[in-house]
């Protein structure tokens, strides 16, 4: 009964993890779209909100850990894996859209458009 309730609680955060991941991906790649356009101030919303979305699944992540530090988990459900794929590959984009603001603000500017 304790592994179940142990791996069920892991699911959760697995999913709560995915979940603020993919939100966070999502609000990059609008960061990106907005740059591209020239939105540049509402670009960089964006990436602040994708940043609040990071720190949600990093929390999540820091009591997964603790927990496992707590209690020796020795089996790690595919879910778990999962979200960790999902939150790096959010990273991955969050920080590529940073780079592509930066290059259509520099574009924007040579282009004459302010």
């Amino acid at each position: 009964m304790m592994l179940l309730d142990v791996h069920g609680q892991m699911e959760k955060i697995a999913f709560t993890i995915i979940l603020h991941a993919g939100n966070a991906r999502s609000l990059a790649i609008e960061a990106i779209k907005l740059a591209k356009t020239n939105q540049l101030a509402e670009a960089e919303d964006k990436i602040r909100e994708a940043e609040a979305e990071f720190i949600k699944a990093h929390n999540q992540q820091t009591i997964l850990l603790q927990q496992e530090a707590e209690a020796g988990y020795n089996q790690l459900p595919l879910v778990l894996i999962h979200a960790q794929d999902h939150l790096m590959m959010a990273m991955t984009v969050k920080d590529l859209a940073v780079e592509f603001i930066d290059m259509y603000q520099r574009l924007h500017h040579l282009e004459g458009e302010k």
